[in-house]
């Protein structure tokens, strides 16, 4: 019987993995034929792959179907899954320090703040336009699925973005900027109107996206920042849509911090905007122009940094002791386009900034920041003094900046990537 037994039991140890290998989600495409287990490493990859989800997707008490239409200038394979979570459960509360609580009220807005003009509503974004909403009490988040970490470098980068400096320079990181920015006093917050494009974004490793940061710190290995806008990054979802994003660090980008709602530190108190979701509409080349308007500031009571979309959308809060210097107050404000340029083939990537078109282009081409602002001590929104520009390759993607009455400080920005003048 020993003989036996000890014959049997590779065979027997092979099948129970195979069994529990087979319980566990298997990425897309794969099948249990063409499944290889490698001393265990597999099956350990999986069972780690369950786990992050299960952390992840919270228990809903409503899901909504996104509607997929590859005409509305966005393509998505099915459509995101929103689930509608418990406002108290959702992935901020797993943090030892919000554990058990609830969503802050409202904070003080900034003095000076006004409803913006932009044509935008509760259903820009593509899981609102078939009416579908999230009940009181509850936000909605997108359900992240297998394939989704399995794009990424590993579980552990899974929705971070790759380290690179703030700082712009020439020398590069493959990340590539044209940016408008301020320095040199303490900032308390920013405000841009920026309006929405599809670039094309060519290899999976890269990105485009149009955003405001919110910097301090040395910006070395304490650099902090706080940044919303929006993006298209095919590694994250899966797509070439693009969506509103969130994203947070304490520590230039290495181990705090995380795009949206994808670890604890966000805290979301809005159930009509899905963070990470598409947008749609999207501007027309020539034609109509859609633009998003984003407010981030400092709550003076409690200390943490909101983020307000749009005529009065409270999204959610940053709470203030995620962070070192932005405990205080910000030092640097930033808004523009950055890609990821990974060179692989190599030539500059052809990834688009902004619409793929040059600042010089101008309105209805171009990609453009308008009524640029920040927030002052005293909680007061206030143009922008001594504004800069800067483009890192500017035969690659360029920045033209103005001032007019009705926009305020203003630029376009962009560009193709890859063209005869940038090979």
């Amino acid at each position: 019987m020993a003989s036996s037994y000890t014959n049997l039991s590779p065979i027997i140890d092979i099948l129970v993995a195979f069994l529990l290998l087979a319980s566990i989600s298997l990425p897309f495409g794969s099948t249990a034929a063409n499944i290889t287990l490698h001393s265990g490493e597999d099956l350990f990859k999986y069972t780690t792959i369950r786990a992050h989800l299960k952390r992840l997707n919270k228990p809903s008490l409503k899901t909504i179907q996104a509607i997929s239409h590859d005409w509305l200038f966005f393509s998505s394979s099915d459509g995101d899954i929103i689930d509608c979570v418990p406002s108290h459960l959702q992935p901020a509360f797993d943090h030892p320090k919000l554990r058990g609580q609830k969503p802050l009220d409202p904070p003080e807005r900034p003095k000076g703040h006004y409803n913006s003009t932009g044509a935008m509503d509760e259903s820009f974004q593509n899981w609102r336009v078939s009416g579908e909403s999230c009940p009181e009490g509850t936000i909605p988040i997108r359900r992240t699925t297998k394939e989704d970490i399995l794009r990424a470098s590993s579980i552990k980068r899974f929705g971070r973005k790759p380290a690179s400096r703030v700082r712009r320079d020439s020398t590069g990181s493959g990340h590539e900027h044209a940016v408008g920015y301020v320095m040199g006093e303490q900032y308390y917050g920013a405000k841009a109107s920026l309006n929405v494009w599809a670039p094309r974004v060519i290899s999976s490793s890269e990105f485009s996206l149009s955003q405001i940061w919110v910097i301090s710190g040395s910006f070395g290995d304490d650099l902090n920042t706080i940044e919303a806008g929006w993006q298209i990054s095919p590694q994250l979802y899966g797509d070439n849509s693009p969506r509103f994003f969130t994203y947070w660090t304490t520590d230039a980008y290495q181990a705090t911090g995380c795009y949206n709602l994808l670890c604890s530190g966000f805290v979301q108190t809005n159930n009509k905007i899905a963070i990470g979701a598409a947008i749609s509409p999207t501007s027309i080349y020539k034609g109509r122009q859609f633009d998003i308007s984003l407010l981030v500031w400092k709550d003076p009571k409690h200390g943490h940094w909101w983020l307000e979309f749009g005529s009065g959308l409270l999204v959610g809060y940053w709470p203030s002791w995620l962070f070192s210097h932005l405990a205080g107050h910000a030092s640097m404000v930033q808004f523009g386009g950055e890609v990821v340029n990974s060179g692989t083939s190599g030539f500059h990537t052809s990834t688009q900034m902004g619409s793929g078109h040059f600042a010089g282009e101008g309105f209805g081409r171009a990609s453009y920041f308008r009524n640029l602002q920040v927030v002052d001590w005293d909680n007061s929104l206030i143009p922008l003094n001594n504004f800069r520009l800067l483009a890192d390759h500017s035969s690659c993607y360029d920045i033209r900046g103005g001032y007019n009455r009705a926009w305020g400080n203003y630029f376009y920005y962009g560009g193709p990537g890859r063209n005869v003048r940038c090979p």
